[in-house]
């Protein structure tokens, strides 16, 4: 008798886990994944040509709020928990449901989809969504290229179109963005690697992946996403740390997974958290992962042009996913506003359309910050509806992505970017001199 098992996932973890662990087993039959966090996910199916033999017909992916009926109606005897960036009670809460629908309930170790490397890796993670994962991940790259390294980034999944089209994508100049029709999300993440010369992998399959990447890297990086483990097993694990969010580290999956593996811990954020929010932080370093080296970390902020936001009423627009299931209230485009003297945040909602409007009402916390959300051409279309209707002054863009080649705006637009800013010693060169030799 095969064990039938579901995997609850959100286009990203579950299927590396399935691809990893069950796509060659016979002894398993995987019935259906659940799909959440993520738009236009459900009601699709994992294919064939990525599903293996033992899946002909693919596998079907439900929404996740069908969780009970699907465990009954097909007799489900295992679900498997496979994404990330939720709190320690939401994951019970979960497990409970699966529990009393009668199957069993499966967390996986991330050194058992943990892939094996020819080449040495280096990954950073976060303990949660918005950290400053991303500009850690460029000042890795940048130093190891500085060095004379070549290095390949290899991102977290996010594949959100034609996941066949997108079963290995290599991205080295921004045409290749437009090709593979990338989202905001996508581009977020991307195109400031590309921009310094950076090769990046990304796709579904990540063994078929890293085997592209170790023709053309002497060090891989692995790029996370949210919160989650590396696919790859690391020689150094980074994991930034969020003193605006204190205690998280110790309550959120898998960001505790990470907090308590890392070789390297970096705190970041310094320049805008409190001495009290830090410090519990470092408290939690030494109870929980006292053998990690622990760097210190500002993330300046850059604007183009300051004097634009002063005495302006701004629309501030940021990551979306670090204002939905990240659950920060505030980035670097309000402290852009706060500190240049804008005289009023304009509140996105009244303005919102569509699938915009859509995510304030399923996340109903976000406050009067606009998040990028543009996970197809619909919803980058209502994005720049909303942008448009909204009474405001200038635009205040702070995303890792310059919006304006994207969406047509009919008002004046600034952008403000962030860096890491290492404080005092040791530093990221400190800790990378032995892939340095």
């Amino acid at each position: 008798m095969k064990t039938r098992v579901l995997i609850m996932g959100a286009a990203g973890r579950d299927f590396h886990n399935f691809n990893v662990l069950f796509r060659q087993d016979s002894s398993v039959e995987v019935i259906a994944f659940t799909a959440t966090q993520i738009p236009n996910i459900a009601d699709r199916r994992y294919p064939a040509e990525l599903a293996g033999p033992l899946y002909p017909n693919g596998i079907p992916i439900h929404e996740e709020k069908e969780l009970t009926s699907l465990i009954q109606k097909h007799n489900i005897q295992q679900v498997i928990f496979s994404y990330s960036d939720v709190s320690h009670e939401y994951v019970m809460h979960k497990g409970c449901e699966a529990l009393a629908a009668g199957a069993d309930y499966r967390l996986i170790s991330p050194t058992s989809t943990m892939l094996p490397s020819r080449k040495p890796v280096v990954s950073v993670c976060a303990v949660r969504t918005g950290s400053g994962k991303s500009q850690t991940t460029r000042k890795v790259a940048e130093t190891l290229k500085n060095a004379g390294k070549k290095v390949c980034v290899v991102r977290h999944p996010m594949p959100y179109g034609d996941l066949v089209a997108e079963r290995v994508q290599r991205f080295a100049t921004l045409d290749d963005l437009d090709r593979y029709d990338c989202t905001i999300e996508e581009r977020e993440e991307y195109e400031p690697h590309i921009s310094r010369g950076i090769v990046v992998f990304a796709g579904v399959d990540y063994q078929a992946i890293l085997e592209e990447a170790e023709k053309e890297a002497d060090i891989v990086i692995w790029d996370g996403g949210n919160n989650d483990t590396p696919f790859f097993k690391s020689d150094l694990e980074i994991v930034v740390a969020d003193p605006h969010r204190p205690g998280h580290e110790l309550s959120y999956y898998p960001g505790e997974v990470n907090f308590r593996r890392a070789h390297v811990i970096v705190i970041n954020k310094l320049d805008t958290s409190s001495f009290d929010n830090v410090n519990i932080v470092r408290a939690n370093i030494r109870k929980i992962n006292p053998k990690a080296v622990v760097i210190d970390c500002a993330s300046p902020i850059f604007v183009e042009d300051a004097s634009v936001i002063f005495n302006k009423r701004v629309l501030v627009i940021e990551d979306g996913p670090t204002l939905t299931h990240g659950g920060m209230k505030y980035g670097a485009g309000i402290m852009a506003a706060i500190k240049f003297a804008a005289s009023e945040i304009v509140d996105p909602r009244p303005y919102a359309v569509g699938r915009i409007a859509e995510t304030f009402r399923i996340y109903p916390d976000i406050g009067i910050l606009l998040p990028a959300m543009g996970y197809g051409a619909k919803q980058l279309k209502d994005l720049e509806e909303t942008i448009n209707r909204a009474d405001c002054d200038v635009v205040i863009i702070a995303t890792p992505v310059d919006l304006r080649r994207l969406v047509k705006l009919n008002k004046p637009a600034v952008r403000v970017t962030y860096e890491l800013q290492p404080i005092g010693i040791p530093t990221i060169e400190d800790v990378l001199k032995p892939f340095l030799s």
